[in-house]
């Protein structure tokens, strides 16, 4: 798959998620086969420029080519000025967030809001474009709700603005996370527009992968929960998708190790403090499936040391190893 000068190894993606997709969990993401991993939401206002948190959010240091941050904001000449401040900063490639759902986002009209204003969508897009000679690309929705699904009309308006390519998540704004992702207006947009679409939405397994690909026509999948604990996913659908044969799942004492090195990795990004509450929700999910998972949960998400939460997820994985090598 490619973006603007960009061949990716895949055509699959990481989706960004906010709170979620830091440097070190897009770095492991890559690792195991994610084509390209989109950074969390960086807000367009220059005022938190100079923040931690949003430095922190931009900071794309040992990270492969190309690098994609994910821009949020309702103003053009804003968003476009956060756009070459990013790529002044290492930004390849601007994605721009129309998809999100959330309620203070959307309070403010940003992410899936916008998608009400079809002709602000249009200025935000030929401001950002205009700015900058990276490729940009858009993340939206299928519409606001179900009785006002604008999605191709969208998309179009993203090709004439110059758009690169779309990714569209399976649901409206109204649905946020509720019910089933839907693929026909998806289709509906591949079949409409001449740039590479992903497609997002419930691709949880290597079938569905393949299903969503084959159905749609979409030139690639964007992965968000479905990672969430689980960064091997990118590495289970490119192994199916090329061999038609599952990729053995990770054996508990993998899991432990790769663990350990994502959460060090965050007390060194972060600092301990802050390290081990971003880590908490990362121990509970790579724990999801496996024995006595609630259990451990409990304990990891109220740990409140390094030491306490590695002492944890030592004794935890012990535990599940050897019911595993019992059973």
């Amino acid at each position: 798959m490619r973006i603007g000068p960009y061949r990716l190894r895949n055509n699959l993606v990481l989706a960004p998620m906010a709170g979620v997709t830091d440097r070190p969990f897009r770095q492991l993401c890559r690792r195991f086969g994610a084509g390209l991993a989109v950074s969390e939401m960086v807000s367009s206002n220059s005022l938190l420029w100079g923040s931690e948190k949003t430095k922190r959010r931009a900071d794309h240091r040992g990270e492969d080519a190309p690098r994609s941050v994910q821009l949020l904001g309702t103003d053009p000449e804003m968003m476009a000025e956060a756009a070459r401040y990013n790529v002044t900063n290492g930004a390849q490639i601007i994605d721009i967030n129309m998809g999100c759902p959330a309620k203070k986002v959307c309070n403010v009209q940003a992410g899936s809001a916008l998608l009400r204003d079809e002709p602000l969508v249009a200025r935000i897009l030929s401001a950002v474009v205009a700015a900058v000679e990276v490729p940009v690309t858009l993340k939206f929705r299928t519409g606001w709700d179900r009785e006002n699904r604008n999605a191709l009309r969208i998309a179009r308006i993203a090709e004439e603005n110059g758009i690169q390519a779309l990714a569209i998540h399976g649901r409206t704004r109204a649905d946020a996370y509720r019910g089933d992702a839907e693929y026909d207006t998806i289709r509906d947009v591949v079949q409409g527009v001449s740039i590479p679409v992903l497609a997002n939405g419930d691709i949880r397994t290597p079938e569905q992968a393949r299903a969503v690909l084959e159905y749609t026509g979409a030139a690639g999948v964007m992965i968000g929960r479905a990672a969430q604990g689980r960064p091997w996913i990118f590495a289970e659908i490119e192994h199916f998708l090329t061999t038609g044969t599952h990729r053995p799942a990770p054996p508990p004492g993998e899991i432990r190790d790769l663990l350990i090195e994502h959460l060090e990795s965050l007390y060194e990004f972060y600092g301990e403090a802050t390290g081990v509450r971003v880590a908490r929700k990362h121990a509970a999910w790579y724990s999801r499936g496996l024995r006595d998972a609630a259990a451990f949960r409990n304990k990891v998400v109220r740990a409140e040391s390094r030491a306490n939460q590695l002492a944890l997820i030592d004794d935890y994985f012990a535990r599940v190893g050897e019911a595993a090598l019992a059973a």
